[in-house]
């Protein structure tokens, strides 16, 4: 009888197996611009993460064939939200309850969406009337092989700029499936900058505007009188990934700051790996030029002066201009040279240094008041060799790094 009992339970749970879906997959996004993109399926993109809306697993349980239709118009934003599915677990089990798939998401996008796909496409007929919001900092083209010349414009805009506080409660749904960490801010704070991305194009002979990505900043005070502006979140919308976007995006964001006399320097929150690249990218392209960085002043060490020009002119701390150095210092050092190449080693390794010359002196610490077995247990995981296999990994990590961040330089120059 058990044995019965246990082949029937095995038996539904594998039943129960089917009715999961990885909610990366089910959701489908999409911008719209024409129509005839509603039914595109080549104009769809899928989310990196959704664990924030449905749990570390990523899964949603109750449905087979599950489709979410996220899809916005390309202008304005407005949304069009759909759930389809082939069948519920309700269907074929009376006592197991599915997960509230549509409530999980609500609770992420603003009031005012449709589930309709024609009154969706009618909205695309208002997109004429949309326009960018904010004043416009920078514009720049983007030239493809195959489709031309593209146009696009970088704004600043306040919360108060009227509609902007309902585009952007739509725009924000897009941080919960594309970065990892990502929360809903409080607009209502006057210290939010909002700087958005729109690319221009034409339909009909008409002028209208498709978002592209955006950033949000925050101005801490910095006693007595200054402001440090820090950078919160920032996206480009994966259909615009790769095109160089937030490069555009960050430097004009920086040369902004860098006009204003009261800013201390210009900082980013738990920065991700991929900002930090571009950040390197940003601030190198914007400091080799200074007098201070020049090839022969390079070649003489990490100075004073870089920290003072690069603090002074682009708001730029002493942190990042080293890494600054250290990217320009190997563009003109010729690593073929043993000695340039040594000398170079060594400046790097310094820095990287640190964190072991910390654990040296905790070590020293420890010697005075450990006994001798719990120090035993401390310097074995403090092993010299170790730490030089470690320092050794790190510098040729980051090297590689420079070196992506100078090829990238050179095909801009």
């Amino acid at each position: 009888m058990f044995k019965y009992f246990v082949i029937r339970v095995n038996a539904m749970e594998k039943k129960l197996a089917e009715y999961k879906c990885d909610t990366n997959e089910a959701i489908s996004l999409k911008v719209v611009r024409f129509p005839e993109d509603v039914d595109d399926d080549s104009t769809t993109f899928h989310p990196e993460f959704s664990h924030q809306v449905f749990g570390d697993d990523e899964i949603a349980f109750g449905y087979k064939g599950l489709q979410i239709q996220l899809f916005y118009t390309a202008g304005n934003l407005s949304t069009l939200f759909k759930v389809k599915y082939s069948s519920k677990v309700t269907e074929a089990f009376d006592c197991v309850e599915p997960d509230d798939v549509e409530g999980k998401i609500r609770e992420i996008i603003p009031a005012g969406f449709t589930s309709n796909t024609d009154d969706f496409t009618s909205l695309l007929e208002k997109e004429a009337n949309f326009k960018p919001f904010g004043t416009l900092l920078h514009s720049y083209t983007v030239h493809n092989e195959e489709a031309g010349e593209f146009t696009y414009q970088i704004h600043k805009v306040e919360i108060s700029c009227p509609g902007f506080r309902e585009y952007h409660e739509r725009l924000q749904t897009f941080l919960m499936w594309f970065i990892e960490t990502a929360s809903f801010i409080d607009a209502d704070d006057d210290r939010w900058d909002f700087f958005l991305v729109f690319e221009k194009y034409n339909k009909d002979g008409e002028t209208l505007y498709a978002t592209v990505g955006y950033m949000t900043v925050y101005n801490y005070y910095v006693y007595p009188d200054k402001t440090r502006p820090r950078v919160s979140q920032m996206l480009i919308l994966p259909p615009f990934q790769g095109e160089g976007h937030g490069a555009q995006l960050l430097e004009a964001v920086h040369r902004f700051y860098c006009s204003l006399p009261k800013v201390q320097d210009i900082t980013a929150e738990d920065p991700s790996e991929n900002y930090v690249k571009l950040r390197d990218f940003v601030l190198v392209k914007l400091c080799q030029n200074l007098p201070s960085f020049a090839e022969d002043k390079l070649l003489l060490g990490f100075s004073a002066d870089m920290v003072q020009e690069a603090q002074d002119k682009l708001k730029i701390n002493k942190k990042h201009a080293r890494r600054v150095y250290e990217i320009l210092r190997l563009r003109a050092t010729d690593m073929s040279d043993e000695k340039q190449a040594r000398e170079y080693r060594l400046e790097v390794k310094k820095r990287l240094f640190g964190p072991y010359r910390k654990n040296q002196r905790e070590l020293a610490k420890m010697k005075k008041c450990l006994r001798p077995e719990e120090l035993v247990s401390h310097m074995g995981q403090m092993d010299t060799q170790t730490q030089h296999e470690e320092l050794e990994k790190s510098y040729q990590d980051v090297v590689e790094g420079y070196r992506r961040i100078i090829e990238r330089i050179a095909t801009h120059a």
